[in-house]
Order: C-alpha cells, then structure tokens, then sequence
C-alpha cells in the first residue's frame, strides 16, 4: 500500500474515532468538551476509627444525653457500614436478616447501609412484609397485655396507665419505628436501646433493636411509609 493511501486510512480512522467520541460527550458554550457524567461513587469499605468515635460518640438529642458506646467491644461486623446491596430489594426498602442480626437500608446505585441489631428471642420473632407506618423520637414505652399478662410488674407501665416516659432508660431508645401489616399494628418495632452488648444477639420480646446511635441514624434515612421485610432464614452473603 502507498504512503498515501495510508494517509488517507489513518485520517479516516482518526475522524471516525472522533465522531464515536463525539456522540458520548457534550460541548459546552465555550467549545470545551465536557466530561460524561459518571454515577457518584459510594465507598463500601468499614469505617475507620475516627469515623467510628464520631459514630458512637456521646450525642445530645432532643433534651436527653446518649453516652458513648464502646464499639471496641463489638463485633466490628455490627458496625454502621455501606455494603454492596445483598438483598435484591429496590431503594427504600428496609430489610431485616435475623439469623445474621442485620438490619439493611437499600439505597439507589447498588448500595445498603447495613446495621447490627438485636433480635427477638425465640417464639416471639415476627416475619413477613409491612409498612413503617408511624415514626416517633423518643418515644413512651407501652407493653402490650400479653406482655403484661407474662410480666405482671409492668403494670405500671401499661396503655392504660400512660406507658413509660421518654429516655435514654425507656426500652425504645431515641426512636422507634412502628411496623404495620394490612392496616394493623403488628406490635412489633424498630428501635433504640442503651444495651449495646445485645446487639447481635437474641434477647428482645420480638422487637428488633439498634443502638441509639444508629437507630438515630436510620430514622434520617428511612423513606415515610417504607415497606420492610423481615427474614426468618439467612438469605444474604454478609
């Protein structure tokens, strides 16, 4: 082939080449080429140890004072990280693993944020879908009956009698989430709890538990009226 053929070939390739860029980028006022937008990035990697003494530092919300959690004595594996979503569920979904004692947040871009939580003990575990249909900071504990009818010295803690104040000694924590099934108020909760060495484990009376740390967390995160889902069986690769 002559050296003006190939001439010819490489400035058609190069212009080709050209133009298949051209269709992927856009040009701004001024003729400069603009960059193509990229999806933002989430960093899925465990938090680092200032992150996590800012994490589960002492905090003052809403007129009562939370102390820190010791975090050094948990499972790292229970601590507020992003992970790369396991659970197939679109973004707004909250997802609870039970056997692995995880509670997930589906984000939009492939991402969770997962937290630790204790569970019910065995026979007063709930599963299935709902709603979060009521959300409250700082919220009064009120037992049901049949938890009554089981401990009678909650008595002074019933509806009938106004339930317990708010505070960091109330078993709700700083927050809780109400789960809804059909309309009704499946009793069970997303909540806060000071026994930070409950987490990851089986204790409560059914209810899933966060430290207050991260159930402060979660309720900035969670969509109103979320849909949840609560796993009796490990389904996620943690």
């Amino acid at each position: 082939m002559s050296s003006a053929s190939l001439t010819s070939r490489r400035t058609f390739i190069l212009t080709a080449a050209a133009a298949a860029l051209a269709g992927c980028t856009t040009t701004t006022p001024s003729g400069k080429v603009a960059p193509i937008p990229q999806a933002p990035r989430r960093p899925t990697v465990p938090p680092t140890n200032p992150e996590l003494d800012a994490m589960y530092g002492p905090v003052e919300d809403g007129g009562h004072s939370i102390p820190a959690v010791p975090y050094q004595q948990i499972d790292p594996k229970f601590y507020r990280q992003r992970v790369a979503n396991p659970t197939g569920e679109p973004a707004g979904t909250v997802v609870v693993d039970t056997p692995s004692r995880f509670l997930y947040l589906v984000e939009p871009g492939g991402t969770a944020m997962r937290y630790g939580v204790g569970i019910g003990r065995d026979g007063f575990s709930w599963q299935g879908e709902g709603v979060i249909h009521w959300r409250q900071p700082w919220p009064r504990w009120k037992p049901p009956n049949e938890m009554i009818k089981r401990q009678p010295e909650l008595e002074k803690y019933s509806i009938a009698n106004g339930g317990m104040a708010p505070g960091v000694s109330n078993p709700l924590g700083a927050r809780a989430l109400y789960i809804f099934k059909d309309g009704k108020d499946t009793l069970y909760r997303l909540h806060g709890t000071r026994e930070w060495k409950s987490i990851g484990k089986a204790v409560s009376a059914g209810c899933v538990r966060l430290m207050n740390q991260d159930v402060i967390d979660l309720y900035k995160r969670v969509p109103y009226h979320a849909r949840i889902v609560v796993h009796q069986e490990t389904l996620y690769q943690s």
